[in-house]
């Protein structure tokens, strides 16, 4: 018989906190509660033939398998956010049982409550710039003919190139650091991510700013009309949200000694 083990995906208070009836989570499963202290942990079963400390690490080679789970990850999570202040939790995060979760809830009461609380009545909005690459036009042999010497000629202009390349990096940066100042002064908090390469952005543009920003509900508008104003001017601002807030709720869960 295949051991069992419990997935946590968020964690809310007692009170007004959704009824998880009919909500699937990873590997189909259905999604109920855990309640202890005053706070609810959403959780499901899942195998530990593939959630297992050891199954898990082959299976995080999966990237059909990763992509899958974090789907259902987050739609449990962003299900129970649209209802109540949530307290995501990291993507495989998974216990021996039940009782493992109600006794982490019990001695990790108060640092939760202070994160929902921060999180109450506010959502994370995403931000990312892109900018122009300058690429580097290809040599041209016909611009060495004359006086000078060919080499130095070539070497001209990929310095003057690189320069070029450089000036517009630095410039990007600059507009995106304007870009995070203004949005900031409307969030409540806001984070920098690192920037992600072409093939996770599935974009050619330099990524110069992947920003979260932690927004009262109430400024939404506000917030939106402030990203506005900031477009057409030499960055493409992308907009994403609202989302649950991924970026703003650092419980360390890892101190439960029978998380696997």
């Amino acid at each position: 018989m295949t051991e069992i083990g419990t997935y946590v995906y968020a964690i809310a208070r007692d009170a007004d906190s959704p009824d998880p009836s009919g909500l699937e989570g990873v590997a189909g499963a259905p999604v109920r509660t855990v309640e202890q202290a005053g706070l609810v942990a959403y959780v499901s079963a899942v195998p530990l033939d593939q959630f297992g400390e050891e199954p898990l690490r082959r299976s995080l080679e999966n990237l059909d398998w990763v992509a899958d789970t974090a789907r259902a990850h987050h739609h449990v999570v962003e299900t129970v956010s649209e209802a109540v202040a949530t307290a995501p939790v990291r993507l495989v995060t998974v216990y021996t049982g039940e009782e493992q979760v109600g006794a982490l809830l019990e001695r990790r009461h108060d640092a939760i409550a202070e994160v929902l609380s921060r999180v109450a009545g506010r959502s994370e909005w995403g931000v990312k710039a892109y900018a122009e690459q300058v690429l580097s036009p290809p040599p041209s042999s016909g611009d060495d003919q004359g006086t000078e010497n060919p080499g130095t000629a070539y070497l001209k202009r990929r310095q003057a190139n690189l320069r070029d390349r450089n000036d517009a990096w630095r410039h990007a940066v600059g507009e995106a650091e304007r870009v995070n100042a203004a949005l900031a002064a409307v969030a409540v908090a806001s984070r920098r991510h690192r920037p992600q390469d072409p093939e996770l952005s599935g974009r050619e543009e330099w990524m110069v700013l992947n920003g979260a920003y932690l927004v009262d509900d109430d400024r939404a508008d506000e917030f939106a009309t402030t990203l506005d104003a900031l477009r057409g001017q030499g960055l493409d601002l992308e907009l994403t949200g609202p989302w649950a807030p991924y970026s703003f709720t650092d419980i360390d869960l890892n101190e439960a000694s029978d998380e696997l």
